[in-house]
């Protein structure tokens, strides 16, 4: 029996707001974990294909094949990224229990920048102009690396089940996406060449600058120069503005220190070779899968960071990406009913 209370429309209108409200709570009290959710997204999207091989092609049981997919993705993601995690906090002890020659360091900096540069405080002033945001920056990293443990753990339960339950996710995604079959398709093809592109590619090209610039550092004379060549590797997530960080503060003490060819040498092998891999292999990778504008990149790390820690040079442009590409589709969709207004029109 209907309520004589409220219309039919007035029920939908306080359902609506119960379940804006509702998930409004929900989204609130998962805000921690936002980049497991993230994280699984990303996930799906690099291993579907695999996932619907195992399943419709080899004909492997569902549950086998999301366990296997999983089991593979820890050897080759997670368990890399905890060893850098390991190196960086060792590095961070030994640094802790032996600053000495971190002041060193900076002597030799600020010795040279003032012989050469006429400046000696060039050092010391960009320190003090920057100290303060790297400050909060460290903070936000190291707060967000405390939680990984759970998004990883949350991010593979909900993977499990989005494998078992593949075509019931997708054809779910395409019953409330505001989009028609064709933009879905469009929409669904460039998220994953913009994952793929972000993900894959943007490895590789970290993969080789590091390996690069260790190079570049044992050929120089350089220490540590695995360590200084992983730290480029995390930071080539950043175009043209990572690898600089570590090979031009090389160079300059090498400068200092009476290495002149050295470091000439150095400053030669980083912007000569370092610089322009990125460049040519950022090039094909754009052209093979998909383009993520620098600016896009760089814009989305300044995000990702404080929301998400040292994960952030991957999921700050990624969500970007994302909001960008619906934004693309909203105007598509946008400019096809104008179309669709005016054609009916026409025929009133």
């Amino acid at each position: 029996m209907n309520n004589p209370v409220f219309s039919q429309k007035e029920r939908n209108i306080i359902i609506l707001l119960i379940v804006l409200a509702l998930g409004g709570i929900l989204l609130y009290a998962t805000s921690g974990i936002f980049g497991a959710f993230l994280g699984t997204l990303i996930m799906y999207t690099l291993f579907r294909t695999l996932n619907i091989f195992l399943i419709e092609k080899w004909r492997w049981p569902k549950p086998l094949s999301a366990v296997v997919i999983i089991i593979v993705s820890i050897f080759i993601i997670v368990l890399p990224f905890v060893g850098i995690g390991s190196m960086l906090v060792r590095k961070a002890l030994e640094l802790q229990e032996n600053p000495a020659w971190i002041k060193q360091m900076l002597d030799a900096i600020n010795q040279f920048a003032g012989d050469k540069l006429g400046n000696p405080d060039l050092l010391q002033e960009q320190l003090e102009a920057s100290a303060a945001y790297f400050g909060r920056l460290l903070t936000a990293v190291l707060g967000g690396a405390a939680n990984v443990f759970l998004e990883i753990t949350v991010m593979y339960f909900i993977l499990y089940f989005l494998f078992v339950n593949y075509r019931a996710f997708e054809n779910g995604i395409l019953f409330y996406l505001p989009f028609d079959e064709e933009q879905a398709i469009v929409f669904g093809s460039e998220l994953k060449n913009i994952t793929y592109s972000n993900i894959v590619g943007q490895t590789i090209i970290a993969v080789v600058q590091g390996g690069c610039l260790s190079i570049g550092f044992l050929l120089f004379g350089v220490n540590d120069a695995l360590f200084w060549g992983v730290i480029c590797a995390i930071l080539s997530f950043i175009p043209l503005l990572g690898p600089p960080l570590i090979f031009v503060p090389a160079a300059l003490i090498l400068l200092s220190q009476g290495q002149t060819w050295q470091g000439i040498g150095l400053l030669i092998w980083g912007f000569g070779l370092v610089i322009n891999i990125d460049n040519v292999l950022r090039f094909i990778i754009n052209k093979k899968v998909g383009n993520i504008h620098p600016l896009i990149t760089v814009i989305g790390v300044i995000i990702g960071l404080p929301l998400f820690g040292l994960i952030g040079l991957v999921y700050g442009p990624l969500l970007l990406a994302y909001f960008l590409i619906a934004v693309r589709v909203y105007k598509a969709n946008k400019r096809l009913s104008l179309q669709q207004e005016q054609l009916e029109g026409k025929k009133e």
